[in-house]
């Protein structure tokens, strides 16, 4: 199984981008999908992420500005980000795995290659 993303790029502070990570392969359903970031000087952080039950979680550097939906039937996950800070820099990526309660459980066992995003000031 493979996660791709997709939608990285170059955008001014207040801007708006798109990501998109796409499941080549089978994902067992009972996994939770989400985005994890990594700036040049920062640790990976989970932003966000969605449930089985399609129950979104947010980190507190994101929540109210990115939203995070999945589709169920081509099990892509989407990543709306709004308001772009120059904090918000880092390379994404898209990962799968167990989850309770707003929690990941342990490193997710799926990982996408991750995609650049740049927010210029």
């Amino acid at each position: 199984v493979q996660l791709v993303e997709s939608g990285g790029g170059l955008v001014q502070v207040g801007g708006s981008l798109t990501l998109s990570c796409a499941a080549s392969g089978y994902v067992d359903i009972n996994y939770c999908m989400g985005f994890f970031r990594q700036g040049s000087d920062t640790e990976r952080e989970g932003i966000a992420h969605i449930d089985i039950d399609g129950v979104t979680y947010y980190g507190d550097s994101v929540q109210g500005r990115f939203t995070i939906s999945k589709d169920q039937v081509e099990n892509t996950l989407t990543l709306q980000m709004n308001d772009l800070k120059p904090e918000d820099t880092a390379t994404y990526y898209c990962a799968a795995g167990d989850c309770y309660g707003g929690s990941w459980i342990g490193k997710p066992p799926l990982w996408g290659k991750g995609t650049l995003v740049t927010v210029s000031s």
